[in-house]
């Protein structure tokens, strides 16, 4: 993402909440996202970095929302939507996973690997090549580093950021064990208001809805912002728990015309149910 010139709003977050620890991902765009330094407050759950924005201890959050490789992280969808933060920000962050313990150890030395479950999902194709080693899930990448280091334990490797082993002072044992290469996660930043950035700025939204059991009402919606010229560049199902078998959709939209946008989203308010839209902002990949 090449940083806006105009990034006055983000000069107002000084704090932030993530999943992880320092040296993890959501460190990592943390560091890279905002032109200045902020502080961090390390979560180890989503569930922990809402509430941390909630009761306004973090000005925002950071949230990963969907990878290249293993998709969409569905119950971060959820947790926004249904704690009516706002999206004022999106990254896309090149995701390189590592395999680190501590010194002096090589492959065939390892026992267990621990990691988030979506790192371990993320570099199946190269761990099935082990089958002696077990794998074990955890809460965060980078915390698992920095427990091997402490207690110093040997035969048990993590998989984490070149940052991680930098800071806890492990070895890499293999690099880049991502079945993809080139593999990506996008982050959100997330505040409990509006974004300020100027309308002229705004060239993504994030919008929800829901629709009526009948033939081609999701066609209908879909048609109307092709008439309107918007690009649909995601669109995401999510249960709702209390009504089985209805769905609401969560779509991103992408536009070069913020008057375009607007009349498509009067249109949508209409033919739509619970329409709500959870962020617009800039788009990231341009």
């Amino acid at each position: 993402m090449s940083l806006d010139e105009n990034r006055d709003f983000f000069y107002m977050i000084k704090s932030v909440a993530i999943q992880g620890i320092k040296g993890s991902f959501h460190h990592i765009v943390s560091q890279q996202f905002f032109d200045k330094p902020v502080s961090i407050n390390e979560c180890l759950t989503f569930d922990g970095v809402v509430e941390c924005v909630l009761n306004q201890q973090n000005d925002a959050a950071i949230m990963a929302i969907e990878n290249s490789i293993a998709g969409s992280i569905i119950p971060n969808y959820a947790l926004i939507d249904n704690h009516g933060l706002h999206i004022v920000g999106e990254y896309y962050l090149d995701i390189q996973h590592h395999l680190m313990a501590l010194p002096n150890q090589t492959i065939n030395d390892i026992k267990e690997v621990y990691s988030h479950p979506m790192a371990l999902l993320q570099c199946k194709t190269f761990l099935k090549q082990y089958p002696h080693i077990k794998l074990i899930e955890d809460k965060d990448t980078a915390e698992v580093a920095q427990r091997i280091q402490k207690h110093q334990i040997k035969n048990v490797a993590a998989i984490a950021s070149r940052l991680a082993a930098k800071l806890f002072d492990l070895n890499i044992i293999s690099e880049s064990i991502q079945t993809i290469k080139h593999n990506e996660t996008r982050f959100f930043i997330v505040k409990t208001k509006n974004s300020e950035i100027p309308i002229v700025e705004i060239n993504k939204a994030s919008v929800k809805f829901e629709l009526d059991h009948k033939r081609g009402s999701l066609a209908t919606i879909l048609n109307v912002l092709s008439d309107c010229k918007l690009n649909l560049t995601k669109i995401q199902s999510l249960p709702k728990i209390e009504t089985p078998w209805k769905y609401a959709f969560f779509v991103d939209l992408t536009f070069e015309s913020y008057s375009n946008y607007d009349k498509a989203k009067s249109i949508m308010k209409i033919m739509a149910q619970d329409f709500k839209v959870l962020g617009e902002y800039k788009n990231a990949r341009l």
